[in-house]
């Protein structure tokens, strides 16, 4: 090697990004690797936290610690704007003007809410004043802030369109709006409505029937198949592209999610702005050093943070190989698994993958649990609760956590969705 030391640059220290290094430099030679991130700020934010901020669970510090905390000691932290890789010389250009070169390139930058997408979205006569957004920190506040002056009205939940980061966390925030109200004792002043680009309360057909069922039971109306044209900032109104049209007093909205603009202008990305890759290995279609990973990448799996801890366990075995010359092996199957919180310190928890839907049973051992799947629990919501202290400690930090990688058909029954 004549002393050359290649370079791993990973662009994103979110979740995706911090197991990735954390990971690779445990199995990447120091004297012979190199490995960069480069991040726009340094707050990593506990993403799964944002939804129950505006109900008071958590307070917005709990939620936020440092990115470089996190990074290993021989690990460099750039913290500046991304402006465009050039993949057919391996370089990318920051905005300050530094240009890195790298010899492999992980894309982790996750996918971001963009009101601005939708006109009339983040107009400022309504945007964070009657309208709404949980997936960022300042949105979350702002919402918590909202919701505790609240008399009545009518609350809409609404998807602009798939996909988005953690596909169940619209209607966990309605189960949560319903329970909040009703401990408040004015849910018979609140009408909520659940609107949705989608056929049914969710995308896998057992599922979306148990949620839906579960609406009902709350009386949470939904209003499916609803794609958004704009929204009337004056009428505080949603108009669907058949015009159909939702009033609201208080709207919390899942604007659409898009990967980053650097990947457009690196000419990288998709219509959204992922990038294209194999959905098993997470390599590029198009450039044989680019991964993208967690959020970036365009997989057709949940955009959830459980998806990339699963992926990333897989990827970073494939990686050492496929440096070396040797094929991955190892295949990701879409594992994805995720607590859906129901109101009133309960949960639900579902486990499914690329082509097998949500199934009852027991997690994460087969038969005993202690989790059960597909049904609310007390221990679900606990299992939310802890799982960012599993987090903080243990997951970003790359710590082997005892749950398969793979999905496991173990203990589960097969039901019809009819």
């Amino acid at each position: 090697m004549g002393g050359y030391m290649k370079k791993l640059l990973v662009l994103g220290g979110g979740t995706a990004g911090t197991m990735v290094v954390n990971k690779l430099r445990k199995k990447l030679k120091s004297d012979q690797w190199s490995i960069t991130v480069v991040d726009k700020d340094n707050d990593h934010i506990y993403q799964p936290g944002l939804l129950l901020l505006p109900f008071g669970v958590y307070k917005a510090e709990e939620l936020v610690k440092k990115r470089d905390h996190f990074f290993p000691k021989n690990v460099e932290f750039i913290r500046a704007e991304i402006d465009k890789i050039v993949p057919e010389s391996n370089h990318v250009f920051l905005t300050d003007g530094r240009v890195l070169e790298y010899d492999q390139l992980v894309i982790a930058t996750g996918t971001s809410p963009r009101p601005d997408q939708t006109p009339g979205m983040d107009d400022p006569a309504t945007w964070r004043k009657s309208v709404f957004d949980f997936f960022t920190l300042d949105g979350s506040v702002a919402l918590r802030d909202a919701l505790a002056t609240r008399q009545g009205g009518r609350l809409v939940i609404h998807i602009t369109e798939m996909p988005i980061k953690c596909p169940v966390a619209p209607l966990e925030f309605a189960f949560l709006a319903d329970a909040f109200f009703e401990d408040r004792k004015i849910r018979d002043k609140v009408e909520i409505v659940y609107v949705t680009p989608l056929e049914g309360a969710f995308t896998k057909p057992v599922s979306s029937k148990h949620l839906g069922s579960m609406l009902e039971e709350r009386k949470i109306r939904l209003e499916p198949d609803f794609v958004i044209e704009h929204i009337d900032p004056e009428t505080k109104t949603l108009v669907s592209m058949d015009e159909r049209e939702v009033p609201f007093d208080l709207l919390v909205t899942i604007p659409l999610n898009m990967g980053e603009d650097f990947i457009a202008r690196s000419g990288m990305g998709n219509e959204l702005n992922y990038v294209p890759v194999d959905k098993e290995t997470f390599l590029s279609i198009k450039y044989p050093n680019v991964f993208a990973l967690g959020d970036a990448s365009d997989i057709p799996a949940s955009k959830a943070g459980s998806v990339a801890h699963f992926a990333i366990e897989l990827f970073t075995e494939n990686f050492v190989d496929y440096i070396e010359g040797r094929s991955m092996k190892h295949r990701f199957d879409g594992h994805a698994n995720c607590f859906i919180e129901s109101g009133h310190g309960k949960g639900l928890l579902i486990d499914f993958n690329y082509t097998t839907e949500p199934l009852t049973g027991k997690f994460p051992i087969p038969f005993i649990g202690p989790l059960p799947l597909l049904k609310e629990s007390r221990l679900n919501h606990m299992g939310k609760l802890a799982f960012r202290w599993i987090y903080w400690n243990m997951l970003i930090k790359g710590r082997r956590i005892p749950i398969s990688t793979l999905m496991s058909m173990a203990g589960k029954r097969q039901t019809t969705s009819k």
